[in-house]
C-alpha cells in the first residue's frame, strides 16, 4: 500500500470512529428507554454499507485498495462489536435478560439482512 493510500485509510479509520460516536451520541440522547439503540443503528448500518461496498467490488466498480480503504478503514473503525457485547452483558446483568437478547439477536440478525440487502443493492448499481 502506497504511503498516500495509507494515509487514507488512517483518515477514514478516524472518520469511521468520530461517526460512531456523533451517530451513537446522537441516538442515546434523544431515546428514553435504556436499550442501547446508538450502537444498534450503527453495526446495522456499518452492515448496510459494507454490504454495499462488497457488492460493488463484485461488479469491479470498487475493488483494491478504495474497498480496503472503506470497508476496513471507514466499516471497521465505524461498526463496534466490543461495545456490543458489553452493552448486552450490562443488560443481563441489571436484570433485563429480554432485552440482552434483543440487544444480541436482534443486532446480529438485522446485520446479517441489512449487509445482504447492501449486497444486492450494491450489486444492481
Amino acid at each position: 500500500m502506497s504511503a498516500s493510500a495509507w494515509a487514507a485509510f488512517v483518515v477514514a479509520c478516524s472518520l469511521g470512529a468520530v461517526a460512531r460516536y456523533l451517530v451513537d451520541g446522537g441516538l442515546q440522547g434523544r431515546v428514553a428507554q435504556r436499550f442501547p439503540w446508538g450502537i444498534w443503528v450503527v453495526n446495522v448500518s456499518g452492515s448496510l454499507l459494507l454490504g454495499i461496498l462488497v457488492g460493488l467490488n463484485q461488479h469491479s466498480h470498487l475493488a483494491g485498495v478504495p474497498l480496503t480503504i472503506a470497508g476496513t478503514g471507514f466499516c471497521g473503525a465505524y461498526t463496534t462489536f466490543s461495545t456490543l457485547a458489553v452493552q448486552t452483558v450490562e443488560l443481563a446483568e441489571d436484570g433485563r435478560a429480554s432485552k440482552a437478547a434483543l440487544n444480541a439477536l436482534g443486532s446480529l440478525t438485522a446485520g446479517l439482512v441489512a449487509g445482504a440487502a447492501g449486497l444486492w443493492l450494491g450489486g444492481h448499481s
